[in-house]
Order: C-alpha cells, then structure tokens, then sequence
C-alpha cells in the first residue's frame, strides 16, 4: 500500500474536471508526497499520464477496476 499525502475523489466527473481538481489538490501536496486519484472517466487515463509528464510529476502507478480508475501521482 502506498503512502498517500491526499486522496481526490474524482468519480463520476467528465474531463476536464478530473484534471481541474487534481492540479488543485497537486497546490496542496510538497514534492515527493503522492496523490491518490479514482475517477470514472476513461479520458483520464491519458489526459493524466500526460499532466504529469508535462508538470514534471511522477505517475507511479493505474490500476483499473471494472469501470474504476486509480492513479497515484508523485509531485515533483
């Protein structure tokens, strides 16, 4: 299990409101803690591997459950 800082439920929003609310939370954290995020939405799948790459922020890790997706971003 990993150490998460903050845990942002985003389920049920359509993009771009997953995004919205994770560069928020993101303000919150100090680099190096992690954000754990579940969303329903499958764009955000892709929308935030590239978010983080582009903010220079670490994806660690998506599992995928039934119609649920969760994501553990390292701030960078």
């Amino acid at each position: 299990m990993m150490n998460t800082a903050k845990f942002l439920d985003a389920k049920g929003l359509a993009c771009p409101m997953p995004i919205v609310r994770t560069k928020k939370a993101m303000t919150d954290l100090q680099v190096g803690e992690i954000l754990e995020i579940h969303v329903t939405d499958k764009g955000a799948k892709n929308d935030l591997a590239a978010w983080s790459k582009s903010g220079g922020h670490e994806l660690l890790k998506v599992e995928e459950e039934n119609d649920l997706l969760k994501f553990w971003i390292k701030k960078g």
